[in-house]
C-alpha cells in the first residue's frame, strides 16, 4: 500500500498505536537525513581515491592501519558533527509510549541514543566503540596509554588533541573535515596488551555481533509490529529481520524514499523520507 504524501494508512495508525511490543529496524537512509553519508557515499574528496569496500577490512588494517584508522577517525568526525533529525526524535517518542520498544540499526553513529532511544541494537557496531585488535579489550578516549603502547603509537591524548583540533577548526568556520581527508593516522595501542585499537565496526569478512544479533533476531520474532526505515533490504544477514517478523504474524511497514524487495511482501509501504514519514505516523497514531 502506497499513499500521496498525506496519507498515513488508518490500519497502519491503528495497529502502531496498539502495538505492545514493536520494532523499529533502521538503515543509512536515516542518518543520511541527517547529512552522514552512506557507506557507499563516504569516500569524498581526497578520500575518493580509495574503495570503501577495500578499506572495510581486517586485511586493510593489518596492511595498512594508519589509513584505516585515519578513514574512521574521519567518519567519526563527520558522525559527532551531525545532529538527530526528526526521525530519530519520532522514534525515542515511540519508545515513551512503548517502553517494550526495540530499536534495530545497521548504523554505526550515535543518533538514536542521542535522540533519547534508551534500547539499541547496533547490528554493524559503533564508530564509537574502539577495542584492541589483538585481546579485544574495549578502549576508551579517556585511557592512558602503557608505556610500551605509548612508545609504539597514539595514545588517548592525541586523540583528544586532535579531537579538540576539530573542534577548534569548527569553531573558527574553517571547513569542517575536508582538511583532514585522506589523512593517515596511526592507531591507538591497548594499554592492556600494547596492541593496536581498531575501530569497532563490523568489516566484510567478519560476523556481526553474537549477542546484538541474538537478541534483534529475538525481538522479531516477538514483536507484534516491525518499521523499517530507510534500508534497502539487501544487506544480509541483517535484511532477514522482517522476513521474520513477518514469518511470526507481525505488522510489518516500509518506510523508505524507493522501492526494496521487500515491497511485494509487506502490506505498507510508506514512500518517503523518514524525517517526514514518521512524525506524521505517529501523530495519526496518536502518540
Amino acid at each position: 500500500m502506497t499513499g500521496p504524501r498525506h496519507d498515513i494508512p488508518a490500519a497502519l495508525a491503528q495497529a502502531l498505536r496498539q502495538s505492545r511490543r514493536p520494532v523499529v529496524f533502521t538503515g543509512a537512509g536515516v542518518s543520511a537525513e541527517s547529512g552522514i553519508a552512506t557507506f557507499r557515499d563516504a569516500l569524498t574528496g581526497l578520500w575518493s581515491r580509495f574503495d570503501a569496500q577495500a578499506l572495510a577490512t581486517p586485511e586493510a588494517f593489518r596492511a595498512h592501519p594508519d589509513l584505516v584508522w585515519g578513514w574512521y577517525e574521519w567518519r567519526r568526525e563527520q558522525a559527532l558533527r551531525a545532529r538527530p533529525n526528526a526521525a530519530h526524535l519520532a522514534i525515542a517518542r515511540l519508545a515513551a509510549h512503548a517502553p517494550a520498544l526495540t530499536v534495530i540499526t545497521q548504523n554505526v553513529d550515535d543518533l538514536h541514543e542521542r535522540a533519547g532511544s534508551p534500547k539499541v541494537l547496533h547490528l554493524h557496531g559503533s564508530l564509537h566503540a574502539p577495542r584492541c585488535a589483538d585481546c579485544r579489550a574495549p578502549w576508551s578516549r579517556a585511557e592512558p596509554a602503557s608505556a610500551d603502547a605509548a612508545a609504539a603509537g597514539t595514545t588517548a591524548a592525541d586523540i583528544r588533541t586532535a579531537d579538540a583540533a576539530t573542534a577548534s577548526a569548527a569553531a573558527s568556520g574553517a571547513p569542517s573535515g575536508e582538511q583532514d581527508e585522506g589523512r593517515r593516522i596511526e592507531p591507538p595501542r591497548c594499554a592492556t596488551c600494547g596492541g593496536p585499537v581498531r575501530p569497532g565496526v563490523v568489516w566484510f569478512g567478519e560476523s556481526l555481533p553474537t549477542d546484538a544479533w541474538r537478541a534483534a533476531q529475538l525481538a522479531a520474532e516477538q514483536c507484534d509490529l516491525l518499521l523499517s526505515i530507510g534500508t534497502s533490504a539487501l544487506v544480509y544477514p541483517a535484511a532477514e529481520l522482517p522476513q521474520r517478523a513477518l514469518a511470526a504474524g507481525a505488522v510489518v511497514a516500509q518506510v523508505n524514499p524507493a522501492a526494496t524487495p521487500m515491497d511485494a511482501r509487506v502490506k505498507f509501504n510508506l514512500r518517503g523520507q523518514a524525517a517526514d514519514v514518521l512524525p506524521r505516523l505517529l501523530q495519526s497514531a496518536g502518540i
